[in-house]
């Protein structure tokens, strides 16, 4: 099968051996990839048999340069959809909408009435977007055992080297023109945090760039941190879905700390972490601080310096510390990959007083 699609101007075809690596690039990008779901495995074996196929969107004006992907098939009963991918800079052009009415057409071609697909619960967005195509939810439960034993790498060994950027703000930033992610945003105030709100929060920012502390306190020690009085917690939804948040230290009025903020994985590069830093900056200053404290380090995103700087933080000192790998230690999974910017201590180094990471 091979149409070209002139709305979205993307041409969608059937996946070739030659495709794997720019189709696993998409997939991981995307957020789509598991480690106990291999992406070769995946596809050997949707296609070792006439009842799946993996369908690659590419854009002729881009060289073919593959921008979108689906796998279909069918279990003989009923059609299912797997690995919906759209590349970040290629969203909102329609190609989502093309490449599920591929898989639908392959599917009605082969006489399967209905079909199917499994999202997770806190997946708002990807929830819209198939209601906007007439889908609904079946009100269904999906249990799940595993006939094989999931791949699940060994935690890695030994410590890790961070250097820590302390930044401070003594005076309000001047006014930039505000800018407005082409998304529909609230940004809303948690009341009384729940834990386990907090904790869905804390580890879908935080995980890809190693947040453990939190992780192993208790739940009466984390109401007690997140209720206390003068601190203040606040939500970005982004068209509808939790895209990350903020949290604020005013327990000094007038000094005034930026204990935790970060945008959600898949949502990250796409305007909002300078939209949310902004509106949580405007919002001390207007409240009377005379200064605004936050830090950094090697385990964060790589940008989040320069972030940081770009909104008028500047840096006063630095340290660096070592601390147990998370990993090992069971409070972040064995299989979550060392932040770009971080590193393993060397092995022949001084192991004397070692403090952990503070945030």
């Amino acid at each position: 099968m091979r149409e070209s699609a002139l709305m979205h101007d993307l041409t969608i075809r059937p996946y070739a051996p030659a495709d794997f690596d720019a189709v696993v690039a998409l997939w991981t990008d995307c957020g789509l990839t598991r480690p106990w779901n291999d992406p070769a495995d995946d596809i050997a074996l949707c296609l070792s048999s006439s009842h799946g196929a993996v369908l690659v969107g590419e854009l002729p004006i881009a060289g073919g340069k593959i921008a979108a992907t689906v796998m279909v098939g069918h279990d003989g009963h009923r059609g299912w959809v797997y690995y919906l991918a759209v590349g970040r800079a290629h969203e909102r052009r329609g190609h989502g909408r093309a490449m599920m009415a591929a898989a639908e057409r392959w599917l009605a071609e082969r006489g399967v009435p209905k079909l199917q697909l499994m999202l997770r619960a806190e997946n708002g967005a990807a929830a819209a977007f198939y209601r906007k195509l007439g889908y609904r939810d079946g009100g269904t439960r999906v249990f799940e055992r595993w006939l094989t034993t999931p791949k699940r790498p060994k935690a890695a060994p030994g410590r890790i080297e961070t250097v820590i950027t302390y930044l401070e703000m003594k005076a309000p930033p001047p006014p930039r023109p505000p800018h407005q992610p082409r998304r529909q945003l609230a940004l809303l105030r948690l009341a009384e945090p729940s834990t386990a709100f907090y904790r869905y929060l804390y580890g879908t920012v935080g995980e890809p760039w190693f947040w453990y502390e939190r992780r192993a306190i208790s739940d009466d020690e984390l109401a007690r941190l997140i209720r206390a009085a003068g601190i203040e917690i606040s939500v970005l939804y982004a068209d509808g879905e939790p895209a990350g948040y903020i949290e604020m230290d005013y327990r000094d009025k007038a000094d005034v700390s930026l204990a935790y903020f970060g945008i959600v994985p898949h949502l990250i590069g796409h305007g909002l972490g300078g939209f949310l830093l902004g509106r949580g900056i405007e919002e001390a200053w207007r409240r009377g601080a005379r200064r605004l404290a936050v830090y950094t380090c090697t385990l964060d995103h790589p940008r989040a310096l320069a972030l940081y700087q770009k909104a008028g933080f500047v840096p006063y000192k630095q340290e660096t510390k070592v601390i147990d790998d998370p990993r090992a230690l069971g409070l972040i999974p064995a299989w979550v990959p060392l932040p770009p910017s971080a590193r393993l201590e060397a092995p022949d180094r001084d192991r004397g007083n070692t403090p952990g990471r503070m945030r």
